[in-house]
């Protein structure tokens, strides 16, 4: 039996009760469902539960499962929230509908000549590494603001918003707010912030979208 739906059903409960809670408008808040390393049949479930907002890590793991699930559901919106390579980004444009980890000026350049060439506009957002550390992909904090300056002006590229994953061992919450101050700062609206651990936090301070995927899926 797969659990899912019903784990799908709580996270959304959770998510309204974090809304009202902070004095957000109902549905202020989407759920991005965070599919990496579940296969097709595991994704079914979801998707028939009435999900259609999904998280991929991986140009290829994407590629290997979302045509044929949209070929099965309407609707689907696909978000790209894995490091991208400049080499895979016209799959990622051919494929995606949101991508959420811009922060070079080389990954930029490749998708405005992409989306150009194929005649597509995807919703992009600039990755931030919140916490500056050395290990993980995005921007630092303090170069963002005019990051997303360039992005529109030399890039051509319309951002509208910020993501970020906070330390794992650190209160989530200063992050959240730093991100946000960001973002008012680089006159963005969209923030995608808040996993498993720590979305109820995220939908307090601002979040407009949540990535959640082992409180849905399941460990992997």
């Amino acid at each position: 039996m797969n659990d899912a739906p019903s784990r799908l059903a709580e996270v959304k409960a959770r998510i309204a009760a974090a809304e009202s809670e902070a004095r957000r408008p109902a549905g202020a808040v989407t759920l991005v469902a965070v599919s990496k390393t579940f296969d097709a049949d595991a994704v079914r479930p979801v998707l028939t539960a009435g999900q259609r907002v999904f998280g991929e890590n991986r140009v290829q793991e994407a590629q290997g499962k979302w045509p044929v699930l949209r070929d099965e559901f309407p609707g689907i919106e696909l978000h790209l929230i894995g490091p991208l390579q400049s080499n895979k980004a016209k799959e990622a444009v051919a494929l995606f509908d949101v991508i959420e980890t811009v922060d070079r000026d080389k990954i930029a350049a490749e998708l405005a000549k992409e989306m150009k060439k194929q005649g597509k506009v995807l919703r992009l957002y600039v990755q931030v590494n919140i916490g500056s550390e050395p290990q993980k992909a995005g921007i630092e904090p303090a170069e963002a603001v005019a990051f997303v300056a360039r992005c529109r002006e030399i890039h051509g590229l319309a951002v509208e918003g910020l993501m970020c994953i906070p330390p794992a061992d650190e209160n989530p919450g200063p992050h959240f707010a730093l991100l946000e101050k960001l973002a008012g700062q680089a006159g963005v609206e969209k923030l995608s912030m808040g996993m498993s651990g720590d979305y109820e936090t995220a939908v307090a301070f601002g979040a407009t979208s949540v990535r959640v995927g082992s409180a849905i899926f399941g460990h992997r």
